[in-house]
């Protein structure tokens, strides 16, 4: 896949994840739709190979980071909020245990 082409499909991902984190937070679309756009912009005459694959990079964490650590708040009341969990955020983990673990 070509350098451009793997840009764009960077760019269509985050906004994607973008829809799907802040999915019904218009204000947070827009903000978050207007700095995605403001970073590649400022990016777009980038010629280093070097800088551009440090970039997809960041571009890659960040998609991941939206997707497994961002959790959209609700005000309910002026004290209480509602959490939306989406799929991505749940993890099969193993519980934590401070006690160290015997060995047979």
């Amino acid at each position: 896949m070509t350098g451009r082409r793997e840009i764009l499909k960077l760019f269509r991902s985050l906004h994607k994840a973008r829809q799907e984190v802040f999915k019904n937070d218009f204000r947070a679309l827009e903000v978050v739709r207007l700095k995605i756009n403001e970073e590649f912009k400022k990016n777009k005459e980038e010629t280093s190979s070097e800088r551009i694959a440090e970039l997809k990079k960041i571009g890659s964490d960040v998609e991941v980071i939206l997707r497994t650590s961002v959790v959209q708040g609700v005000h309910l009341d002026s004290d209480k909020m509602s959490l939306i969990l989406r799929k991505d955020l749940l993890h099969d983990t193993m519980p934590f245990s401070d006690a160290p673990t015997q060995k047979s």
